[in-house]
């Protein structure tokens, strides 16, 4: 029976024994499964997964809820289940994940909220609590208002693209109702993606071809490299240019026409291109996408990891839920038919 709740635990841990004197050894795990994913604690289980049995499940029991209360803030949703494997007594602590983020350890003169990185709870990095005090209070980055006014900028190449895409004109009107400014003519952070103007630092993307299958694995290692930085439209059509400009392209012909077979397709490059810009984690400083092309491969890396919490290693890759951590600009990407729902 363990080894089936094991099993369906997407996140777990195991202690041998309830720990009262340092209860923190287990209360992080606590805050970081509520901060991500949740998760499940077995108490009485080693670390090789033998049960060892709790002397007194009652008062053990007793001690996890009053900790949690005393030392969890916000008080985080959980479950507590007495369990028998072998003839030994157990405790499984399921925790939920949170809506209420950030969950902090407040005891021993700190408040530290934790994350999970990997099989441990490590103190949540300021980006990271950012973000969950803006998916805590049911806000996004994009959607933040900032102290930019519209009227000092433009959007030429914004309008322009939703014509061109969508045979519509932006009216100023679009501006709110999409989200890219407050009625008070104040830019959200969406905004200032969109602008002609480059208004936020971490909107940049960084493009090399390599020399080889690694980097820096011949002398000469990179053949071409380019930095880009400014309006979203303009970084997805720069980095699309780039991997087409260091592309091959094949052709097969037909009878009155020929087929090009470029090394990768466009459409492929199109949306992992959007998906790295309108998911990405613009609070994350002196951060920038990056496309590296190899000899055999392009990588494209977006800062920021999985929205939901944890490691896409965790996950069932054919029952991911559709999160949007930039809903905003996600909206706009769709309705100029860059990306699908």
């Amino acid at each position: 029976m363990i080894e089936q709740l094991i099993a369906e635990a997407t996140e777990c841990d195991f202690k041998v024994a309830l720990e009262i004197k340092k209860p923190k050894s287990w209360l992080k795990s606590v805050s970081s499964f509520s901060n991500g994913i949740g998760g499940t604690l077995f108490f009485g289980i080693s670390d090789d997964r033998k049960p060892i049995g709790l002397s007194d499940v009652q008062k053990d029991a007793e001690a996890i809820s009053r900790l949690i209360k005393e030392r969890i803030t916000p008080l985080p949703q959980f479950i507590l289940k007495p369990l028998q494997e072998d003839g030994k007594n157990l405790l499984a602590l399921e925790v939920s994940p949170g809506r209420s983020t950030p969950y902090y350890y407040k005891a021993d003169g700190v408040m530290e909220a934790y994350i999970r990185v990997g099989n441990e709870s490590v103190i949540a990095p300021d980006y990271i609590v950012n973000e969950l005090i803006l998916k805590g209070t049911n806000q996004s980055f994009d959607t933040l208002t900032t102290d930019a006014v519209k009227k000092d900028y433009s959007f030429t190449l914004l309008e322009a693209t939703y014509l061109e895409r969508t045979g519509l004109r932006f009216e100023p009107s679009d501006y709110v109702s999409f989200g890219l400014a407050d009625k008070n003519g104040v830019l959200t952070n969406a905004g200032k993606l969109m602008t002609d103007q480059h208004t936020v630092y971490n909107s940049r993307m960084f493009c090399t071809r390599w020399n080889g299958l690694e980097k820096g694995s011949i002398f000469d290692d990179a053949l071409d490299d380019k930095e880009y930085e400014g309006n979203l439209i303009y970084l997805l059509n720069s980095g699309s240019e780039f991997i087409r400009n260091n592309s091959k392209v094949r052709f097969v012909k037909k009878a009155q026409y020929r087929v090009d077979k470029p090394d990768y397709a466009e459409r492929a490059v199109t949306e992992a291109l959007v998906n790295a810009l309108i998911h990405r984690d613009y609070i994350v400083l002196g951060s920038e996408i990056h496309i590296d092309m190899f000899d055999d491969r392009v990588e494209i890396t977006s800062p920021g990891g999985m929205f939901g919490g944890g490691s896409i290693q965790e996950y069932d890759i054919y029952s991911i839920r559709s999160m949007r951590r930039n809903p905003v600009i996600a909206d706009l990407f769709h309705r100029m038919k860059y990306m699908e729902r």
